[in-house]
């Protein structure tokens, strides 16, 4: 830093002032930027596949708030543990994904199966492994009346559904979501803050 300010002590006052404007500015952007990289970036959820749990803008199909939530994926807690089930992530999509849901980019989904289980849904209930899934985070009207089995859940992959599940495009239309396309967990205690006075 001395080398920089004996560098900079020549420059006339008023330069000195812009450039050190400019050095503090690009050194706060790279901050930001590292951080969205390695530690937390947030996401907007563009539809209505997790409401009510996180909710999109009207008047978006499905959707029940005047602005759609923002999630913020925290990119370092699957270095310290595996995800599990109940966990709601952010993942890329893969190329089934995006062609089935013509859709792309990110998707907010929940982990209901981890690698190796057997999922299956009876009448919207979801089982694994032949036992029902106790599932308080689906809101009464949002579970759907499907019934199906899907392939056992691939080692280092996971079964992810919308807690929307009738409108939901998930793991039960293009497969397990891997787990190095996983981007972070999203943390609900923390946000998005709990709204007052609307949906």
């Amino acid at each position: 830093m001395r080398v920089l300010d004996r560098s900079l002590s020549k420059l006339p006052r008023p330069l000195r002032t812009v450039v050190d404007w400019c050095l503090t500015i690009a050194v706060a952007c790279a901050a930001v930027l590292l951080f969205q990289a390695e530690v937390a970036k947030p996401y907007e959820i563009p539809t209505s596949s997790m409401e009510p749990t996180l909710h999109c803008a009207r008047p978006g199909d499905g959707c029940l708030a005047r602005f759609s939530d923002r999630v913020i994926a925290n990119r370092l807690v699957y270095r310290l543990h595996d995800p599990q089930r109940g966990d709601i992530i952010v993942f890329g999509t893969n190329r089934k994904a995006r062609t089935v849901c013509q859709a792309g980019g990110t998707f907010v989904k929940r982990i209901v199966g981890l690698p190796g289980e057997h999922v299956a849904m009876r009448n919207g209930h979801v089982w694994i492994n032949g036992v029902r899934l106790r599932e308080p985070y689906i809101a009464a009207g949002y579970r759907g009346t499907e019934t199906g089995s899907w392939a056992r859940v691939p080692a280092d992959s996971y079964f992810v559904l919308g807690d929307n599940r009738s409108i939901s495009c998930d793991s039960r239309r293009w497969g397990a979501v891997r787990r190095g396309n996983i981007i972070g967990r999203v943390d609900l205690r923390y946000w998005p803050p709990r709204r007052s006075g609307q949906p």
